[in-house]
């Protein structure tokens, strides 16, 4: 430690910091101003210092800040980023300031992912297997570097896989001479043995130089109400078309769409959450979602050319990624013959360069394509994430270009009440035939149990395998010896074949899951027993305080980013916690194999 608080009053030390540079040396000063004099002013001005740091670093990235930003929004950011330099810097700014454990994580993976990158002073395609050639090819831009490299392939594994990848990656930076178009063959022609999807579709695929404006936002509701991600969408729809106004020097809207019974009441609350214009379409039959006539309704109204819609249909659209909005989604934009990326986090509109033959239509040459909506949704570990796009044939059009929204993406802007909207009553015929489904009655069910409201969460993995009644005993006989706490379950649980008796099965259900696709917790202390600690599952315990893990195998995933690991039969050793517990020794010391911080 540089400087020692103790020997300065709180004025001198101000002088003695204003040299520090080194945050982590001001994180050490701190900690020995609090365990010692803890002077208010004191603390203040270190904190002050390390803050000023944080935002000077931020400066010198363009103003990117990880802290002002959601981790979906941190991993799209980041995406685009190879220098490890860089890295490092946002990774400095996020531990110095919210230091959130899954944000640390993502940018280290990628700091780690280049670091190895660099240090290959020469890439050897012996060495690398075709998938890893693949992501190496990926990454280089010099046509005569991966010349060298398609040789070196030739005179070695001569994989012919590895030389198209090679040869394919060097066309699409300079291009080939070949000049004739790639051939259309309608899909009815090249499959007359097939009832091909799209055969009844003519009125679609016919439509070419088609006029499409504006983003619509479906606004789904819940008891009457719009549900939280209809207003996040329409403050984010607000957000890209303001700025795609500016970009294209033209005034497209932000659309919302309504459809159920009294409906019309809400067009108001779309408008000051950013909406431009209101259509909706209300029916008491339509009291509750039934994606048959919704579909029906939607689709008429983006085909519609009412007084106000000067254009064949909207340019992009997104709804939420709920199982009603995901259900919506699929349906509507098959019916229109387009595309849709689902589960996306994040949405810009730019322009784009492809030199893909299917989508140019000559092969060796490149197509700008305007305007085009990136959808960018997490891949299976959550912490990559992959860009999607919608864009034309030169014998299709792609529209509109559809993303459905991961709810709490994107935040809920103020509404401001002042705004002005056209709000329109779209009129059409519900066909009985739409409404085969009838439902009959229904009731609120709980939505279980909240397991981010405990301070201690005891979750059971796969490892209970062996006896699942029996494992979720103790599961439970461990949650009661500590006030605040639940038990939890991993996505293994949930998925298994495992029976159990009456009296646990409640604790089995998908209510209790923790991980990407479940809960999100962060609670002082999280035990997991029998956890493999999956990636998808750190995702909703990473920020706990203190993990302890349970695993007869001693490489098990979870040891990684565990503080103690005790590696052993979860049958023999929660009996020996809960012993430990219940005669209020309160230290788990001599079960643990390895220090905190050592599993």
């Amino acid at each position: 430690m540089a400087v020692d608080p103790e020997k300065f009053t709180v004025g001198k030390l101000v002088e003695e910091i204003s040299g520090v540079e080194d945050v982590e040396k001001l994180k050490e000063i701190l900690v020995a101003e609090e365990k010692g004099k803890n002077r208010k002013g004191a603390i203040k001005a270190i904190r002050g210092r390390i803050e000023l740091i944080g935002r000077e670093k931020g400066a010198e990235l363009g103003g990117f800040d990880p802290n002002a930003h959601s981790i979906p929004e941190i991993g799209a950011a980041i995406k685009e980023i190879e220098n490890v330099a860089t890295l490092k810097t946002i990774l400095d700014l996020e531990k110095t300031g919210e230091n959130r454990a899954n944000a640390v994580i993502l940018i280290g993976s990628r700091i780690k992912k280049f670091s190895e990158t660099s240090k290959e002073e020469k890439l050897d395609p012996r060495e690398l297997s075709i998938a890893g050639m693949a992501n190496a090819i990926r990454r280089i831009e010099d046509a005569d570097e991966l010349r060298a490299l398609l040789a070196q392939e030739g005179l070695g594994e001569n994989r012919v896989s590895v030389k198209k990848q090679i040869q394919n990656k060097i066309e699409s930076i300079e291009g080939i001479t070949i000049d004739e178009p790639v051939e259309y063959v309608p899909p009815e022609e090249k499959y007359p043995y097939l009832s091909h999807p799209t055969s009844d579709k003519k009125h679609v695929r016919s439509l070419k130089e088609g006029k499409y404006e504006d983003m619509w936002v479906y606004c789904e509701t819940q008891q009457g109400e719009l549900i939280d991600v209809s207003k996040e969408m329409l403050g984010k729809a607000r957000e890209l078309m303001d700025q795609y106004n500016g970009d294209y020097k033209t005034k497209e809207k932000v659309v919302a769409v309504l459809i159920g019974e009294d409906i019309a009441r809400l067009a108001e609350e779309c408008i000051a959450h950013g909406a431009d214009i209101v259509i909706y379409a209300e029916d008491k039959r339509l009291n509750r979602f039934l994606h048959t006539p919704y579909t029906k309704i939607f689709c008429d109204m983006s085909r519609s050319r009412p007084a106000w819609k000067k254009y064949d249909e909207p340019r992009y659209v997104i709804f939420p990624a709920t199982n009603n909005g995901r259900d919506l989604s699929a349906q509507v934009q098959a019916e229109l013959d387009s595309g849709l990326a689902s589960d996306c986090s994040g949405l810009y509109i730019e322009d784009i360069v492809i030199s893909n033959p299917v989508k140019t239509g000559r092969p060796g040459t490149k197509k700008k394509f305007e305007r085009v909506l990136h959808m960018k949704r997490p891949d299976f570990s959550g912490f990559e994430y992959s860009t999607i796009l919608c864009l034309d044939n030169p014998h299709r059009e792609f529209h509109p270009q559809g993303a459905s929204v991961i709810p709490g993406s994107f935040p809920i802007k103020e509404p401001d009440s002042s705004r002005e909207g056209k709000i329109v009553l779209h009129e059409m015929v519900i066909d009985e035939k739409w409404l085969d489904i009838s439902i009959l009655g229904s009731e609120n069910v709980e939505t279980g149990i909240d397991l981010s409201e405990y301070e201690v969460v005891v979750c059971m993995g796969r490892g209970i395998g062996k006896n699942p009644t029996g494992g979720i005993d103790l599961g439970l006989e461990l949650v009661s010896m500590f006030d605040n706490a639940a038990l939890g379950i991993t996505r293994g649980i949930v998925t298994s074949s495992y029976t159990f008796e009456g009296r646990v099965e409640q604790y089995a259900k998908e209510e209790r899951q923790i991980g990407e696709t479940g809960q999100v917790i962060k609670p002082k202390l999280y035990i997991g027993a029998g956890v493999s600690g999956a990636i998808q599952h750190k995702i909703g315990m990473g920020e706990s305080e203190i993990v302890i893990a349970i695993n007869e195998d001693e490489n098990a995933s979870i040891r990684d980013f565990a503080d103690y690991f005790i590696n052993g039969d979860l049958f023999e050793v929660i009996p020996k916690m809960i012993e430990a517990l219940s005669v209020g020794k309160g230290s788990l010391e001599k079960y643990i194999k390895g220090g905190k911080n050592n599993a």
